[in-house]
C-alpha cells in the first residue's frame, strides 16, 4: 500500500531548478508561506510539505519500503480586469529512498461555486530526479458575469501517485480565495480579486501635503487603517457615508481655501456612524473640537480645499481599480 500525508517543510527550501515550472513563476514571497496562505489582491500562495510512503505487508507484518519527502507550491493568480484566473500546483521531491522514488504523479483539476473549468494539464511525471519540479496548471472562468453579479469559486487539484504494484494514493489541494464580480462601479469588465487582502490607498505628501499630514497625525493618535492587522472597511451605503460626513464636518467653519477633512474616510464603516467622538490637532482650525487619542472616533481638520476635492477622486479610482466592494478591507498610507 501507499499513502500521502502533510509533513513539515525543511528548514530551508532547496534551490531547485525551475526549468519545468508551469506558465507563471510563483513570486519569491511564496517561500515565506510555511504552510499559511499568503496573498496580494490578485495572487495567493501556500507552500506545504508532503510525504509519500510505500509499505508492504507479508504474513501480517507491515514494512515501510520507501519514502519521498516533497515540497508543494499551491499558487493561484487573477486579474482585476479579466473573468479568468489560474491555479497552479508544483511538487518537488527533495529527499527519499526505496520504492517511493519509483512513483509517478499526475493531477486532475476541478472546481465548485460560481465558475467553470476552461482547461487543465498535469501529465504523469516521475518523482525523480530529486530537486526537480513536477507541475500542472488550470484555468477557470467565473460565471458571475451578469451586471451586478458577485461570485466565489473554490478550485481543486487532485494529485495521484502511481507506483505498481502499490495501489494509487491521492492527495488534494484546494484554494477558495477568489471573488469575481461585475458589480464594481465604473468598471465595464468582469474581474477577480482576493477580497480579504487589504489593498493600499496612498496619499502623496508631495502632491497632497495637508491631506497627508492630517492622515499621518490621525493614525498616530490611534485611529485604524494603516496596517493589515487593523484596516478600514469599505461601505457603499450612502446613508452611512452621509452620516459619517455630517457628524464629522457638519459644523465646520467657513474658511476661504480650506474645507473639512475627516479620518477615517467617510466611505468606511469606521466613521462616526459606528460611534465615538471627534478629535483634532493644532493648526486644524477646529477650535470647538478637543484633542484625543484611541482607536475609535474620527479626526477632523481643515485642509486645502483643492486637496480635499481631489481626495474624492483618488478614493474612487482606488476602489474601482482594486475592485474594493462593500465590506472589503483596505489600508490608507502616506508616502
Amino acid at each position: 500500500m501507499q499513502e500521502t500525508k502533510p509533513s513539515e517543510l525543511p528548514a530551508r527550501l532547496p534551490q531547485n531548478s525551475r526549468a519545468t515550472l508551469a506558465a507563471v513563476d510563483p513570486p519569491q514571497w511564496c517561500e515565506d508561506s510555511n504552510g499559511t496562505i499568503l496573498g496580494t489582491r490578485t495572487q495567493i500562495c501556500q507552500v506545504t510539505g508532503l510525504t509519500y510512503t510505500t509499505r508492504q505487508t507479508v504474513n501480517g507484518q507491515t514494512t515501510v519500503t520507501g519514502q519521498a519527502n516533497m515540497i508543494a507550491i499551491n499558487y493561484s493568480y487573477s486579474d482585476t480586469g479579466l473573468p479568468t484566473f489560474a491555479h497552479q500546483l508544483e511538487v518537488s521531491a527533495y529527499s527519499g529512498w526505496g520504492d517511493a522514488l519509483k512513483a509517478s504523479v499526475d493531477g486532475q483539476a476541478t472546481m465548485s461555486g460560481s465558475c467553470t473549468r476552461e482547461s487543465a494539464s498535469f501529465p504523469a511525471q516521475t518523482l525523480t530526479p530529486l530537486n526537480s519540479w513536477r507541475s500542472g496548471e488550470a484555468f477557470f472562468d467565473t460565471t458571475a458575469t451578469a451586471a451586478g453579479s458577485i461570485g466565489n469559486c473554490t478550485t481543486y487539484w487532485y494529485l495521484t501517485f502511481t507506483n505498481a504494484p502499490y495501489s494509487p494514493a491521492v492527495v488534494d489541494y484546494q484554494l477558495n480565495q477568489f471573488r469575481c464580480d461585475n458589480a464594481t462601479v465604473g468598471r465595464a469588465t468582469v474581474g477577480c480579486v482576493v477580497p480579504w487582502y487589504a489593498s493600499e490607498l496612498i496619499y502623496s505628501k508631495a502632491s497632497y501635503p495637508s491631506l497627508a499630514s492630517h492622515v499621518e497625525r490621525a493614525q498616530a493618535s490611534g485611529l485604524p487603517g494603516a496596517t493589515f492587522e487593523n484596516p478600514l472597511t469599505r461601505t457603499e451605503d450612502d446613508t452611512i457615508v452621509n452620516t459619517n460626513r455630517n457628524l464629522a464636518c457638519g459644523d465646520a467653519p467657513s474658511i476661504t481655501g480650506l474645507s473639512c477633512d475627516e479620518y477615517p474616510i467617510a466611505r468606511s464603516r469606521e466613521g462616526l456612524s459606528s460611534g465615538g467622538t471627534r478629535r483634532t490637532f493644532d493648526g486644524c482650525q477646529m477650535s470647538h473640537v478637543s484633542s484625543g487619542t484611541g482607536p475609535t472616533g474620527v479626526s477632523v481638520c481643515m485642509i486645502t480645499a483643492t486637496e480635499n476635492s481631489a481626495q474624492g477622486g483618488l478614493n474612487t479610482q482606488f476602489f474601482r481599480a482594486e475592485r474594493v466592494l462593500d465590506g472589503d478591507p483596505f489600508r490608507v498610507t502616506v508616502s
